[in-house]
């Protein structure tokens, strides 16, 4: 192009930065009364919550939010994967009577519900007749047809958890239309939020080994974390035994990206205004989110207070200077459980996942795995502007320096300890360059949690020659 005058041409050079990624996203699927089929549902709040419904027996999703949300913080990605013709069932015309002007179902209705009189003849109108709510609790509307001491005959669908596996958990991708269901869904994740989920929960499902094998490898895939349970009434010898070949449950691995967490907690439910058992994931998970939020993604969860849960389905004995207390042994074995001694609350304890302790090395501990996955990531993602432009002196300077401002950032904030970027010209020999490969060398060392603590005492007699000065 011809031009008689001046011309300036920006170059484009120095570090760019890098964002850290979101570590803290949960990935929760299970069964909701109400709510999208099948999508994926970004969570941020009690009162988007509220769309999956209250917490009716069976259901695992309102149950789990709820969870989360009492630890005060969460990003949760939502697949409910109920499907109203496979795992719900026309239950037998129930006998009731009106009394106080109420009655009760024995399941609580999930859909179709029918009120007639007994027998059968004149049919009543809901918000005419009556309402209820879905806990099965009926009330009659003054003005209406029903009358107190009326037999009633009512008819609806409840949900049949049984028909509920792990195939459907898993989810698959239509080859037509390829839509998504179960944890296939999750593979959206990215391209509709810009993030995808770290810690996956399947609360009341992980407790089999098929959906345990299916949620450690979505983990695996998203290089995030899967947080496993014990079934419900599982003994600590059971849970210890698990992690052996000889196991009966689903404490069998030797995964980074699997968490295993024993026992079941209690917590309130609304549905019998009473305690009962709960999954630790979902309490778990939450906690994980809430430590992120607050303290970092470097930061151990373990020695943390968890909310909303008032004990666990066995008592376990916790000392802190007690090798062969319940929850040490259970550490010992790569079990997450949780601590209560006197006055301490109920607080999660085990800092490793399921690789340990077949595998001592330092990424065993959760909270530096998520260190290293987090920076990885980071850098992966923050690397897109660099790619395609010519491969000069400037790219590769640019490329090392903003790599390394990076780990500098993180080393000031204590997410790190140290950490250094290199282009070593021997790992690039011109051959490669030839064909648009550059390889770059990057170190770091997340901080290690203090999960053991020694004192040396000595009784020291010398001491003795201060007396009477």
């Amino acid at each position: 192009m011809f031009l008689h005058g001046v011309e300036t041409i920006e170059v484009e050079q120095g570090a760019r930065k890098i964002n850290v990624v979101k570590s803290a996203v949960i990935g929760l699927i299970g069964i909701a009364p109400t709510g999208a089929k099948n999508e994926l549902v970004l969570v941020n709040s009690d009162t988007q919550a509220a769309a999956f419904g209250k917490q009716v027996p069976g259901f695992t999703i309102p149950q789990a939010l709820d969870a989360i949300f009492k630890q005060g913080a969460g990003t949760v990605l939502v697949v409910n994967v109920l499907d109203d013709a496979d795992n719900l069932v026309e239950e037998a015309a129930e006998n009731v009577n009106v009394t106080d002007g109420k009655f009760k179902l024995a399941h609580p209705p999930i859909k179709d519900v029918v009120v007639t009189t007994d027998p059968s003849g004149t049919t009543y109108v809901l918000d005419t007749d009556y309402k209820f709510d879905a806990f099965g609790n009926f009330e009659i509307i003054s003005g209406g047809d029903i009358s107190e001491d009326d037999d009633l005959l009512v008819t609806y669908k409840r949900l049949d958890g049984t028909t509920i596996d792990a195939a459907q958990i898993l989810g698959e991708v239509d080859g037509v239309t390829e839509a998504r269901t179960g944890l296939k869904v999750f593979d959206l994740a990215r391209n509709e939020f810009g993030f995808a989920p770290k810690i996956f929960i399947a609360p009341g499902f992980s407790t089999t080994n098929a959906t345990a094998a299916n949620l450690i490898s979505v983990a695996d895939q998203f290089k995030g974390h899967a947080i496993i349970d014990a079934p419900i009434g599982t003994t600590k010898g059971v849970a210890i035994t698990g992690r052996g070949p000889s196991g009966t449950i689903n404490f069998n691995y030797s995964n980074e990206r699997a968490l295993l967490t024993f026992p079941h907690v209690k917590a309130y439910d609304p549905a019998t205004d009473a305690n009962e058992n709960r999954p630790l994931s979902q309490f778990m998970a939450g906690l994980i989110a809430k430590v992120h939020n607050e303290l970092g993604f470097w930061v151990s969860p373990s020695n943390k207070q968890i909310n909303g849960i008032f004990g666990t389905e066995i008592p376990l004995t916790a000392a802190i200077n007690d090798p062969n207390s319940d929850v040490n042994l259970l550490n010992e074995k790569g079990i997450i459980t949780l601590f209560n001694a006197f006055g301490t609350g109920l607080r999660l304890w085990g800092n490793r996942a399921s690789n340990f302790p077949s595998e001592t090395t330092v990424d065993t501990f959760y909270s530096v795995r998520v260190t290293a996955d987090v920076i990885n990531e980071s850098i992966e993602q923050a690397s897109l502007q660099f790619v395609d432009k010519p491969i000069n002196q400037a790219l590769i300077d640019a490329i090392v320096e903003s790599v390394n401002a990076f780990l500098r950032t993180l080393q000031g904030r204590g997410a790190i300890i140290d950490g250094n970027c290199k282009f070593i010209k021997e790992n690039n020999p011109d051959e490669n360059i030839a064909s648009g490969n550059l390889v770059f060398d990057y170190d770091f060392l997340p901080p290690i949690p203090g999960e053991r603590l020694t004192f040396k005492s000595h009784i020291n007699i010398e001491y003795l020659s201060t007396l009477g000065e």
